[in-house]
């Protein structure tokens, strides 16, 4: 069970107005929905967090965020721009936790907006395992597997595999994990102390690639779309 008053955690989705990328991305229609709601929904569905914010600096986005029955966090514009890191909304987000609501969030669940085929059960799933090995890693990714065969580039251009001796047949190659930003979760105390949403030791899940579906291009749109459309008709 994932018993969310217990276990004291935030969903906290964050959703910049910037993108240069896709503009306005976080709003964009996906299969006559925003972006955005996806996200919203498979954190409320999933149902093991006490509150679901969506920290923005936009008011579209806010708008947006409060229609699909988030709860909004303002962010300032010093930890909005390009370069700012997810781990200042993060912090900003637990100060903002304290001073409304007068209790600190022992884990923080972070869902980035561009993952709509993230599901509600994968997000349940991924907190069960967090909170069974908790007391031994501050924080948990999910992760794609890859057994593809991969090859670097020196400064004179030439190629050499990575893993020159790794089978040439897929099926017997050593699988690697690619981190694919769909769910973090992260002991607030680590996030404090070392600054990353990956904490000091990390875990992790592995989740299926069209759940780890990444918005970043506009063909990643028309992707995210057709496998709607598919699901939906299958």
């Amino acid at each position: 069970m994932t018993n969310r008053e217990e276990l004291g955690m935030i969903a906290v989705i964050p959703a910049r107005g910037g993108s240069k990328g896709i503009p306005g991305k976080n709003i964009r229609l996906l299969n006559g929905r925003p972006l955005l709601a996806y996200t919203i929904e498979a954190a409320r569905e999933a149902d093991v967090a006490r509150h679901v914010f969506v920290s923005t600096d936009s008011e579209e986005i806010a708008s947006v965020a409060l229609e699909y029955g988030a709860e909004v966090i303002n962010r300032p514009d010093e930890i909005s721009h390009d370069t700012a890191s997810t781990e200042s909304a993060l912090l900003h987000a637990v100060r903002f936790v304290v001073e409304e609501y007068g209790w600190s969030p022992a884990h923080i669940l972070t869902l980035p907006p561009t993952s709509p085929l993230r599901s509600a059960a994968t997000v349940k799933e991924a907190v069960i395992h967090y909170r069974s090995v908790m007391e031994d890693f501050d924080a948990l990714l999910t992760l794609t597997e890859n057994r593809g065969d991969f090859w670097r580039r020196d400064l004179h251009g030439n190629f050499a595999r990575l893993f020159p001796d790794a089978p040439r047949r897929r099926q017997e190659r050593e699988p690697l994990f690619l981190e694919n930003s769909a769910i973090y979760i992260t002991k607030t105390s680590s996030l404090i102390e070392t600054g990353s949403i990956l904490g000091g030791k990390c875990t992790g899940i592995v989740i299926p690639d069209i759940e780890a579906t990444d918005i970043n291009e506009p063909i990643d749109l028309q992707w995210a779309e057709f496998l709607l459309k598919t699901k939906g008709n299958s």
